[in-house]
């Protein structure tokens, strides 16, 4: 993963905007804007990154995004990878970002991936569960007796009062809502739904049970890659430098 997008939520309005995109090119961190910063007036820059038309270039994490990052030295961390599926190998930064969304209580900010081609041609991509909270205590039972590769069903969710573009996760067997898609990788799975039903499958890669209720349900889609498909390719994803 080389490439993340941030999203800002503007409180007035609940409307969530990308903002900015972050890559890494092997030597050194890149930050630039993007046009959807230009679509609110209560957008305020990050730290000391306060021109919008100016790229940022750094061979550390820039600590907007560092500071989002479990510390190596604390006592959970080989947990935290456990619940990640990751080796202490893997644990790139931009990967554990992508994978985790970089959330926190504080801010309205959401950190998430840019899909790549896989090598063989495929989309393929791992995301947990979204939304788990709210379900009832019968549904996070059943949530963790799920079994690894077990399918899940993708629903799409049209009437959702907060998303249009709503996907939830549903078990086959029982019928049951085990959660929702994460809100910026639907558009996507809707996607790919649409030209490739039977391609498209998601399946459970992993079960948390000891886990924060937003890292308990980790899961994987695989589907063909459709003809001209291209993600974040909106004109809010364009960067302004």
């Amino acid at each position: 993963m080389t490439t993340l997008y941030i999203a800002w939520q503007d409180l007035k309005g609940r409307r969530w905007y990308p903002v900015g995109r972050l890559s890494f090119d092997g030597e050194a961190y890149r930050f630039v804007y993007t046009k959807g910063a230009q679509r609110s007036p209560n957008f305020i820059p990050f730290g000391r990154m306060l021109d919008l038309d100016t790229p940022y270039e750094s061979k550390e994490l820039f600590p907007l995004f560092a500071n989002r990052l479990l510390g190596k030295t604390r006592p959970e961390y080989n947990a935290f990878l456990r619940w990640l599926n990751l080796s202490h190998n893997e644990d790139h930064p931009l990967v554990l970002l992508a994978l985790t969304g970089g959330g926190r209580e504080t801010d309205s900010l959401e950190v998430f991936p840019c899909p790549e081609k896989a090598s063989d041609g495929t989309y393929i991509l791992h995301f947990f569960s979204h939304g788990i909270r709210y379900l009832p205590e019968q549904v996070l039972q059943h949530i963790n007796h799920l079994c690894v590769e077990e399918r899940l069903l993708l629903l799409p969710d049209p009437q959702n009062p907060y998303d249009a573009h709503a996907v939830a996760l549903r078990s086959a067997s029982p019928a049951l809502i085990v959660g929702y898609c994460p809100r910026y990788l639907s558009r996507d799975f809707l996607r790919l739904l649409s030209t490739g039903r039977e391609t498209t499958k998601v399946t459970v890669v992993k079960v948390n049970g000891d886990a924060p209720i937003q890292l308990r349900l980790l899961c994987k889609i695989t589907a063909n890659w459709p003809e001209n498909f291209q993600p974040c390719a909106d004109e809010d994803y364009e960067a302004l430098a």
